[in-house]
């Protein structure tokens, strides 16, 4: 793992597709596949299944990692190309294993692998255990650059994704979405064909959008400009009642209004919460606190940023006694913690980030009113998020270094020289993933290295979409430029006192 340049993020393994050789994606399967073994959860003659998104990196990758699969005994079950959902819910409806090849929303220069137990997704502590695994690399049977000499093709593709429109279709009803002309924006994401079927199975009208043979970073929690100016153009153009689309990997929603506003993440995981009647809900740090602010939940809970702490956080709530749990992130990945019945019927849970049913509960609502009058009914908190892409990872933890040292005086003292001209007095600092920094204007800032590439994503709070958007793009090139000199300007004399 060291030396080949591909590490865990926060939710699975993620590098360059360069870095992610057949020996690397051998590797980490075969190191998976010796870690279920010891729990249990794996033996010969287990099957294993596997998809992927449409980068072009993804089938070679698939082809070592289902090799990894033969050669450790098991069976791999192709389930083709597909949402990780869709390939989660068929295999933990079978307790069988999984591994999805994506590289979710980042450039398709980089690919990664998303990793799921028998009951859900490998966590934290599971990747430890995968880590400490020995294995082997028999050198005849990879190529001087990492590469399988004699590479055997995949399985013939099992459908699961009859069984995913299932899922909706038995809960929600045919109807759920009649009337509704709903704009999919495909792109190139791996689940642009299945929901449109599902959102035709449930009755609406689907206009596709967008569809791109070339592959898309569509980031649901950065999104790029070009995507909101389509929107917009999308929804003078046609008269929809609102417009879809997901990540790459279609387990990250997004849902615009009928003016080809997108929602935030974390207010379309509120609004979902709200329809499942929750009463227990967790989401990280870095989300909107109109959750709170709402009233809408017994229990609120604020874990780390990324689906295996929303996921441990959520078990340790049903532990404790909590009966309809779920989560969800503030790039609109959403997770059923525990099952949902309604009128007879019942929606089981599926704790792994999920696309569709916070797009679906939405437009389904029973509640009176547009998408755009939902959101109104909340209390009117607005994040935003961005991030300097190519950022030295080095470089944002010296960053924070730097904002968070000294005496509480001291460090108050420093923040509000760098923010307090755009945020006023410093209230309140928030550690639990990067430095979240409250000021006594109701504003919001949060820095954090990113878990997944060479990015320092910033998230910002405030009373109007303009008022956090603006303050975002203000920070960001305070950090990326007066901040981050600074830094350096301590480490080299750090450096020469050493």
């Amino acid at each position: 793992m060291e030396q080949s340049g591909v590490a865990f993020g926060t939710s699975g393994a993620r590098g360059l597709a360069v870095d992610l050789t057949d020996g690397v994606a051998w590797g980490y399967t075969t190191g998976f596949l010796s870690y279920l073994a010891e729990l249990g959860e794996f033996s010969a003659g287990t099957e294993v299944a596997l998809a992927g998104d449409l980068r072009p990196s993804t089938p070679r990758i698939l082809r070592a990692c289902a090799q990894a699969v033969r050669d450790a005994g098991g069976t791999p079950v192709f389930c083709g190309n597909v949402p990780t959902p869709a390939l989660a819910t068929y295999a933990f409806e079978r307790r069988i294993p999984s591994l999805m090849v994506t590289g979710s929303h980042i450039p398709d220069d980089r690919n990664g692998i998303k990793f799921h137990r028998i009951q859900g997704e490998v966590l934290k502590e599971d990747e430890a255990g995968m880590a400490r695994q020995p294995i082997g690399l028999e050198p005849s049977r990879f190529t001087a650059d990492g590469q399988l000499v004699a590479p055997q093709p995949l399985p013939a593709v099992r459908d699961v994704e009859d069984a995913y429109l299932r899922r909706y279709l038995d809960f929600f009803g045919g109807t759920a979405l009649a009337g509704l002309t709903i704009g999919l924006y495909q792109h190139s994401a791996v689940g642009r064909d299945v929901i449109a079927r599902i959102l035709q199975a449930l009755g609406a009208t689907v206009v596709p959008l967008g569809r791109s043979d070339k592959f898309i970073p569509v980031d649901t929690e950065a999104l790029r400009p070009e995507d909101v100016a389509l929107a917009s153009k999308w929804a003078q153009e046609r008269r929809m009642d609102a417009i879809v689309s997901t990540d790459g990997d279609s387990d990250r929603p997004l849902l615009a209004d009928h003016c080809g506003n997108w929602l935030r993440g974390d207010i379309l995981g509120l609004l979902c919460a709200r329809e499942l009647d929750a009463d227990c809900v967790v989401t990280p740090v870095s989300s909107n606190t109109a959750l709170e602010l709402s009233g809408s939940f017994p229990r609120t809970v604020r874990s780390r940023i990324g689906s295996p702490y929303v996921i441990a956080a959520m078990e340790a709530a049903a532990r404790d006694g909590a009966k309809a749990v779920c989560g969800y992130e503030a790039n609109g990945g959403f997770l059923l913690g525990s099952p949902v019945e309604r009128d007879g019927r019942r929606l089981a849970a599926l704790p792994t980030r999920d696309a569709v049913l916070p797009v679906v509960s939405v437009l389904a609502s029973k509640r009176a009113g547009s998408v755009a009058e939902l959101c109104a009914d909340l209390p009117q908190r607005v994040t935003w998020s961005d991030r300097l892409k190519d950022f030295p990872t080095a470089d944002s933890k010296a960053i924070l270094a730097l904002l968070d040292q000294g005496s509480d005086e001291d460090r108050s003292a420093r923040i509000e020289s760098y923010f307090g001209p755009l945020a006023g007095r410093l209230t309140g600092i928030d550690r639990t993933d990067g430095l979240r920094m409250s000021f006594d204007s109701g504003a919001v800032i949060h820095l954090r290295p990113s878990g997944n590439a060479p990015e320092l994503r910033c998230y910002t709070e405030a009373d109007t979409a303009d008022r956090a958007r603006d303050l975002n793009v203000a920070v960001l090139k305070l950090v990326g430029g007066d901040l981050q000199a600074a830094a350096h300007d301590v480490g080299n004399a750090s450096g020469r006192s050493n």
